[in-house]
């Protein structure tokens, strides 16, 4: 009889265990997932833009992002936009 008993507890424990693990796999393949989704999300996002040069200080930045001023130059701020036009 204490046989049985030893047998059940043991059986019990590594049913618990299998579980525990079966659990923690699963957690671990949606982190993999997740992160898979996210660095698919980052490398779409990314897109190429055209980049153009502030005619006053050099910087290279997207076109969208770019302000226009007099005679076709594009700048970076109003800044600078105002400081080329003053000169």
């Amino acid at each position: 009889m204490k046989y049985l008993l030893v047998l059940a507890v043991l059986w019990v424990a590594i049913w618990l265990w299998r579980k525990n693990r079966r659990e923690e796999m699963r957690d671990a393949m949606r982190e993999r997932a997740a992160k898979a989704q996210e660095q698919q999300q980052r490398t779409t996002a990314g897109t190429p833009q055209a980049m153009v040069r502030c005619a006053h200080c050099g910087l290279h930045l997207p076109a969208t992002e770019a302000i226009a001023g007099p005679g076709g130059a594009v700048y970076c701020s109003t800044a600078h936009r105002e400081a080329a036009a003053r000169q």
